[in-house]
């Protein structure tokens, strides 16, 4: 099915938004997943640890690609989910399940919504990275990549009947975050606010845990969900760069104190 052409009013954030699919099993859902993709207006795919090596020149994703061979064969295939969301400023994990820890849960649409708001946040006239992150077919995201994005996101389907496949998962987002884009093409972005980088909030986390266990605050042979809670915490507010700076001025300072 053909959907009506239009131009899209920004194009450079449609280009930079990431869709990260996380230790895919079938090669037909990447290729699936290409198309979902530029049938909305996206073109960047990242691929993390997939089953099946070089799954993006499978013949089956070639196949379910449909067209869309360009998204394919342009997919960055990368090693950890750390790698796929290095300079991303605000991402989306889908889960089926609820987690007792974790980012706020939200609606695919608020959850969309609120991406657009980071869309104007990366250096100089660069667009601020945003990604979508989907797990594998099987057994979903980990507690642990969960807890590296800002927010989850589960799509409210039929409860008697709530399977999807990852592609139409990955359709279903790219749906609600064209609309969001599109309806606020026109909004001008918040001056003055630089949300953090997940590289940098993660260089934070690895810094402040550093700083607690130094006071004894955490017991590394038994952490318990001390940094679970944290990373929840955290995430609750939208860490704006500055921030993460004076939380790693505090860690440095404990360090240091406690080091004489």
């Amino acid at each position: 099915m053909d959907l009506n052409p239009s131009s899209n009013p920004s194009d450079d954030v449609f280009a930079s938004t990431r869709f990260v699919l996380v230790e895919p099993s079938h090669p037909g859902n990447v290729g699936a997943a290409a198309r979902a993709l530029k049938t909305m207006g996206f073109s960047r795919l990242i691929v993390v640890a997939p089953k099946i090596a070089f799954v993006t020149r499978e013949p089956e994703a070639i196949a379910m690609a449909s067209g869309a061979d360009d998204v394919l064969a342009s997919a960055q295939v990368v090693e950890t989910l750390a790698d796929a969301l290095n300079g991303v400023h605000w991402s989306i994990a889908l889960t089926a399940r609820s987690r007792e820890y974790g980012p706020p849960q939200m609606a695919p649409r608020a959850a969309a919504e609120k991406a657009c708001e980071f869309t104007g946040q990366g250096q100089g006239s660069s667009p601020g990275a945003i990604a979508l992150v989907f797990g594998n077919e099987r057994v979903g995201l980990s507690n642990a990549d969960v807890e590296r994005c800002s927010a989850l996101a589960h799509i409210p389907a039929n409860p008697a009947y709530s399977s999807l496949n990852l592609a139409q998962a990955v359709q279903v987002l790219a749906y609600e975050l064209r609309l969001a884009l599109l309806g606020r093409a026109d909004a001008t972005p918040v001056a003055g606010l630089v949300s953090a980088s997940s590289d940098e909030i993660e260089g934070m986390y690895t810094h402040l845990e550093q700083a607690l266990v130094a006071l004894d605050f955490l017991d590394p042979a038994n952490p318990k969900k001390l940094m679970s809670r944290l990373r929840r915490l955290f995430s609750r507010s939208g860490l704006e760069h500055e921030e993460v700076n004076i939380l790693r001025g505090i860690a440095k300072h404990v360090l240091l104190k406690i080091k004489r």
